[in-house]
């Protein structure tokens, strides 16, 4: 008797094991399947179009679109938060990350192009519903997308993106203004608080604005962008500002950001539409901002209120690339979001 017991508990303790390495063996291979990111890239125009890419298109579908000077490369840590439970697809715009450069002489560089490209590359990945995440010159680009595809939009988050006049209304922004005026304008809002450090790092008295805001491309700025106003600045991985300086250092690349700066003035006329856009439809929304951001002020994030109803908002103790130090908290954030939002 007690040998046919010994037995049957042998047996059980076998099943129980197989069942466990079974079960786990199926958990690893469903993670590899929801996690794993691919690097695509479409004909566009006549232009490759870089994009990543995880998680299963019966999902719902999340278009991350990123800012500047950077790429798709800034949602890197973000993609795999998401792509268990979300299609996530996050391209890189024409002159920017690993899309084709074409001169300014071959390419349009403006906003409205940059959202035409992105509205194509939707098309062409028969994508017409889907939830977007904008981050700085992704908002713009967001927000026409939006505004001219209404019913294909399911939510909206913001990442220190702009809509509102209050949003530009700083330091940061004076010399741009000024340049969005007159290209050829000297001196223009070059002696406040921000840009003096700028003249005097040139060690220069006068500056024409385009030379003063050329200094936004340099490897300085670019590890300012993601250095100032974080709250741990061990949490900042350098190999994020080498490579979007890297891609900046391309020749003809300098021509192609200036431009881009300067066509950003064709977004605060577009803002009273977008706002109107907000009113009408009450795309439910997500802000997640960087509350220490020098570029855009809280100021913009707050701003959202006048208009959208169905709206949460999270300040972070961060600057500019909320993600780079708080890249779970937000995921978390967006999951919770997407949940009760996006069905």
């Amino acid at each position: 008797m007690n040998k046919i017991l010994r037995m049957i508990l042998a047996v059980f303790i076998l099943s129980e094991v197989f069942i466990t390495s079974l079960s786990a063996k199926q958990n690893e291979n469903k993670e590899e399947v929801f996690v794993e990111t691919s690097y695509k890239s479409v004909k566009i125009e006549g232009l490759d179009i870089f994009y990543r890419e995880a998680g299963l298109r019966d999902k719902p579908t999340l278009l991350l679109l990123h800012g500047f000077p950077t790429s798709s490369h800034m949602f890197r840590k973000l993609i795999p938060s998401l792509s268990k439970q979300y299609h996530v697809i996050a391209p890189d715009y024409p002159g920017f990350g690993n899309s084709s450069m074409p001169s300014i002489k071959e390419f349009e560089y403006t906003f409205d192009h940059m959202a035409i490209i992105v509205e194509k590359l939707l098309k062409k990945l028969s994508i017409d519903k889907y939830s977007m995440y904008m981050m700085d010159y992704g908002a713009p680009i967001g927000f026409r997308i939006a505004a001219s595809n209404p019913k294909s939009i399911q939510s909206l988050i913001i990442q220190n993106g702009n809509a509102y006049d209050e949003g530009i209304n700083n330091n940061f922004w004076e010399p741009i203004k000024a340049y969005w005026l007159d290209k050829n304008a000297v001196d223009k809002g070059l002696n406040n608080a921000w840009w003096k450090n700028v003249k005097i790092a040139y060690n220069k008295e006068s500056m024409s604005n385009k030379e003063a805001l050329s200094f936004l491309l340099t490897k300085g700025a670019t590890k300012w962008q993601y250095t100032n106003g974080v709250k741990d600045i061990s949490k900042i991985s350098p190999d994020a500002w080498i490579e979007d300086q890297r891609l900046l250092d391309r020749k003809g690349n300098k021509q192609i950001q200036l431009q881009m700066l300067y066509d950003y003035g064709s977004n605060p006329p577009l803002y009273k539409k977008w706002q109107k856009y907000f009113r009408e439809y009450q795309p439910a929304t997500l802000i997640v901002w960087g509350k220490n951001d020098e570029i855009f002020p809280s100021a913009g994030a707050y701003a959202y209120k006048r208009d959208l109803k169905d709206l949460e908002i999270h300040l972070l103790d961060t600057g500019h690339f909320v993600l780079e130090e708080y890249n779970n908290k937000v995921a978390n954030y967006i999951k919770m979001f997407l949940a009760k939002k996006v069905k």
